[in-house]
C-alpha cells in the first residue's frame, strides 16, 4: 500500500510537477509518466487503470491531470481520499490552474505534497494543517538571510570603493594626457613622475626608445615637437593583442564553423564541457562514501563466442571527517565463486577472510580523510573475474550484412541478459565512407549518423525486462561485410557481477556506527564485437 509518485501533467502528456516518495530512478518515473497519456481513455466512468506493475489514479483539473502512481496492492479507497485532498491543495497554492501557474508554484506544491504523503503513505492531515505547516517560520532561515544580505551589502560597498578609485586614476591619467607635457618645469614634480612611470610600465614592450635620451613611453605621443605628418606609434607598431587578434579570430571562427558543420569535434570545444561537468558534480555530503565499481572488458566474435571477458572491480572509501576515520567496514561478497578478491597491503587479510571485515592492520591508525585518497577515495579491495561462458555476457550483438544489387542491407539485433538493467546504451557501427546518412527503415530506440567518423550510433536509454531484445535495419551502398566491424558498445548499470554490498560500518572507539552511503556501478571500459 504505497504511493510511488504524485504528479501534475497536461492533457498532452507534459510533466509539470512530479514528486517521488520511494527510491526510484529518474528513467523509471519518466517512463511511467510518458505511458500515462497513451493509456488514459475518454468517456470512461472511472478515473483509474492498472498496468502490469502499477496503478494510475487520476483526476482532471481543468486542462490538467492530477495523477497518483501506486503499486497494485494499494488500497484504492485510501488512494482516492489522498487524491481528493491533493486536488483541494492545488488551488490553494496555484490560483491559475494552467501550465504557467503550476510551473510558477512548483516548489510550493511539492512541499504541500510532502506534508500529505510520507514515504508513500498518507498522513492524517487537513488542508488547513498543511498550509500551517508550510507557512511556519524558521529563526535559522531569518538569521541566514540577514547574514547573506549583510555580505551582499559589504560586497557592494567594496565594489563602489574600487570603482571610485578606478575613476580617480582615470581622471588623473586624462589630465596628464591632455596636458601634453606643455609646462616643462612640471618635469621635476613628483606627481608627474609617478604618472609618467605608470604610463611607461603599462606600455606594450616599447617603454624606452633606442634613439631618445629621455626614453619616453610609446604612449606619450602628444609631445609638442611631434610633426603633423608623422603617424602615431599606435598605428606604426600596434600592441600584441586587440586589433590583430580580433581579425584573426573572425577568420578562424569561420573556418572552424565550416569544419564543425561536417561533424568535426575540436579539443577546445570539449575542455569547457569537461570542466563544467566536473564543477557540476556534487561533492560527497555523507560522512562516509563507499564506491563499488566494476569495469568490463569484453571482446565478442562476430560469428558467436567470446575472445575476451574480463571484469575488474574496486571498493574505495572516502571519509570527510577525521573523527570517522577509526572504523572497520563489514561487507557481503555474494555467491560468485569465479571472483578472486585481493585486499590492500595495509589491510588485515585474516580479518577479511574469516569475517568479511575490512580493517587496517594497525587498528590505532585511522583511514585517510578528505581528498587524501584522490577524488575516487582510498582503495580497500580489488577483485577480478575472467570467463569463457557466453551466458555471463550482459549484452550480445548480431550483425547481418547482405548485398542485393548496388545496396547492402544490414540488420542488427541486440539481446540483453536478465542479470542487469542497462542504462545509456550506445552501439557504434562503423560504416564505409558515405556522403549522405544511411537509410534507416526500422529502429528500436534512436540513431545518429556521425559523418566525420563514418559511424552509425544506435542508442537505447534503458534496457530492462520490457525490451530485452531490439533490432535496427538500414541500407547503405554496396560494401564488404567486414566494413561494419568492429562494433563498439558502451553502457552502465547499477548492479555488479560480484554483488558486493556494504552491510555495516564498525566504530573502533565505540559509539553509534557513522552514517555511510554506498555507490554501485558497472561500466564498460572496452566492449567490442570483432
Amino acid at each position: 500500500m504505497v504511493v510511488l509518485a504524485a504528479s501534475i501533467v497536461s492533457k498532452s502528456g507534459k510533466v509539470l510537477v512530479s514528486r517521488q516518495f520511494v527510491d526510484m530512478s529518474r528513467i523509471r518515473i519518466e517512463g511511467l509518466l510518458a505511458a500515462f497519456p497513451k493509456l488514459v481513455g475518454t468517456g470512461k466512468q472511472h478515473t483509474y487503470f492498472e498496468t502490469e506493475n502499477v496503478r494510475y489514479v487520476y483526476q482532471p483539473i481543468e486542462t490538467l491531470y492530477l495523477l497518483l502512481i501506486t503499486n497494485k496492492n494499494s488500497n484504492i479507497l485510501e488512494d482516492l481520499t489522498t487524491l481528493r485532498l491533493l486536488s483541494r491543495l492545488v488551488p490553494e497554492y496555484s490560483y491559475s490552474l494552467d501550465e504557467e501557474g503550476i510551473s510558477e508554484h512548483a516548489f510550493e506544491l511539492i512541499f504541500a505534497f510532502d506534508e500529505v504523503i510520507s514515504l508513500g503513505h498518507k498522513e492524517n492531515v487537513t488542508v488547513a494543517q498543511v498550509k500551517q505547516f508550510c507557512e511556519m517560520e524558521s529563526h535559522e532561515e531569518k538569521l541566514h538571510k540577514l547574514v547573506m544580505q549583510s555580505k551582499i551589502n559589504e560586497t557592494k560597498d567594496v565594489m563602489k570603493r574600487k570603482a571610485s578609485e578606478i575613476d580617480k586614476s582615470k581622471i588623473e591619467k586624462n589630465k596628464v594626457d591632455k596636458g601634453g607635457f606643455g609646462p616643462l618645469q612640471s618635469l621635476g614634480s613628483g606627481k608627474f613622475e609617478n604618472s609618467f612611470s605608470d604610463l611607461s610600465i603599462s606600455s606594450s614592450g616599447n617603454a624606452f626608445g633606442s634613439g631618445s635620451g629621455l626614453g619616453f613611453s610609446s604612449d606619450v605621443d602628444s609631445f609638442p615637437t611631434k610633426s603633423k605628418g608623422r603617424p602615431t606609434s599606435s598605428a606604426t607598431a600596434p600592441s600584441k593583442g586587440l586589433g590583430m587578434k580580433l581579425g584573426k579570430s573572425q577568420r578562424t571562427n569561420q573556418f572552424l564553423e565550416s569544419l564543425k558543420a561536417e561533424g568535426e569535434v575540436f579539443l577546445e570545444d570539449i575542455q569547457p564541457k569537461r570542466s563544467l561537468s566536473q564543477a557540476a558534480a556534487p561533492p560527497p555530503t555523507d560522512p562516509i562514501t563507499l564506491t563499488v565499481e566494476e569495469k568490463l572488458n569484453v571482446a565478442l566474435k562476430r560469428d558467436g563466442g567470446i575472445s575476451n571477458f574480463d571484469v575488474q572491480g574496486t571498493l574505495s572509501l572516502q571519509i570527510l571527517s577525521k573523527e570517522d576515520g577509526h572504523i572497520q567496514v563489514q561487507v557481503q561478497t555474494g555467491e560468485n565463486q569465479a571472483i578472486i578478491f585481493k585486499t590492500h597491503p595495509n589491510m588485515n587479510k585474516e580479518l577479511f577472510s574469516n569475517e568479511n571485515i575490512l580493517g587496517l592492520k594497525d587498528p590505532s591508525r585511522p583511514f585517510p580523510t578528505g581528498q587524501t585518497g584522490g577524488s575516487e577515495g582510498v582503495g580497500l579491495l580489488k577483485w577480478r573475474m575472467q570467463s569463457t561462458d557466453e551466458s555471463m555476457v550482459p549484452l550480445t550483438i548480431n550483425c547481418w550484412p547482405s548485398s542485393s544489387g548496388n545496396d547492402t542491407y544490414v540488420s542488427i539485433e541486440y539481446e540483453a541478459s536478465s542479470m542487469f538493467d542497462l542504462q545509456n546504451v550506445v552501439i557504434s557501427v562503423p560504416l564505409p565512407s558515405l556522403r549522405d546518412a544511411p537509410s534507416v527503415s526500422q529502429v528500436d530506440g534512436e540513431w545518429r549518423f556521425d559523418s566525420r567518423n563514418s559511424l552509425l550510433e544506435w542508442s537505447v536509454l534503458l534496457i530492462d525486462n520490457s525490451n530485452r531484445s531490439g533490432s535496427m535495419e538500414f541500407v547503405v551502398p554496396q560494401a564488404d561485410s567486414s566494413a561494419f566491424f568492429p562494433i563498439s558498445i558502451c553502457f552502465k548499470a547499477t548492479d555488479t557481477f560480484s554483488n558486493l554490498k556494504v552491510t555495516n560500518t564498525i566504530p573502533l572507539k565505540g559509539g553509534n556506527p557513522p552514517k555511510y552511503f554506498q555507490r554501485t556501478q558497472l561500466i564498460t571500459e572496452s566492449y567490442l564485437v570483432v
